[in-house]
């Protein structure tokens, strides 16, 4: 397989041919348009990419056709240097936006703590942010795009720092809504650590109320979820909120 991306890139950076070439490489079928030109092999972990989706070749060309059909509808003249592979490059963005469903936090690691078998072991709050994340609103298929921070307590388990992003971002590249995506942080990171509490703090501005609808060009979405000891402890939240405010890269 990594042969087959290198092939790729090297063909591409001298042909620039669209994706008939990338179809040929992968024997008839598509497993990850949008992200064959990403060789660091630091880019994703194994729990990322537990269910790799597969396109059929013939499926993905008359997806284009779709695309092509809309985009002159629309008026876009695709005769143009710049227009003429646009269908395949927004399908190629549209699948590489939507890469989450590709994972399985469940399989997330965390490592163990000086904590074992004592109830009342509490470690020191740990809150990392603001973590940046693109979605896509499974309203209209338009961007949602914020910064997230992410709080826990822990017990036994504790899990590395570049994870709660990596897990971030697993949730958020996919349909959704920032309602959902908040819970889903927060109780993949309880099920996964059994910590003494969780939150999760995310702030996005959405396209979808910016670029049609009510066109709302400043406003911004705020949603906080608590889990455990947060949502009893006040003093906790404050400490939590405090830091997000210090962090605010929009402030």
């Amino acid at each position: 397989m990594r042969a087959a991306v290198f092939e790729y890139v090297k063909y591409m950076s001298v042909n620039d041919q669209p994706s008939a070439k990338l179809l040929e490489i992968r024997g008839g079928l598509i497993p990850e348009p949008g992200r064959v030109s990403s060789v660091d092999p630091e880019e994703t972990t194994p729990w990322e990419q537990v269910s790799p989706r597969r396109i059929e070749t013939a499926h993905w060309l008359r997806f284009e056709d779709y695309m092509r059909e809309i985009f002159d509808a629309f008026g876009m003249n695709r005769d143009t240097p710049a227009t003429k592979r646009s269908p395949e490059r927004f399908l190629k963005a549209l699948y590489d936006a939507t890469a989450g469903y590709e994972g399985d936090p469940k399989l997330l690691t965390a490592f163990p703590t000086e904590c074992r078998c004592d109830a009342d072991c509490m470690l020191a709050q740990i809150i990392e942010g603001p973590i940046s994340f693109y979605a896509l609103c499974e309203h209209h298929a338009l961007p949602f795009h914020g910064f997230a921070n992410v709080g826990y307590v822990a017990h036994e388990r504790i899990i590395g720092l570049s994870k709660l992003t990596r897990l971030v971002r697993l949730f958020a590249r996919r349909f959704t809504v920032q309602e959902r995506l908040g819970v889903q942080i927060a109780d993949a990171l309880a099920g996964i650590m059994e910590p003494h509490g969780v939150a999760v703090h995310l702030q996005a501005v959405h396209l979808c109320t910016q670029m049609r609808g009510v066109r709302e060009e400043h406003s911004k979405t705020v949603t906080s979820v608590w889990r455990r000891g947060y949502t009893d402890n006040a003093e906790l939240r404050r400490e939590f909120l405090g830091e997000v405010r210090s962090r605010n890269p929009w402030a």
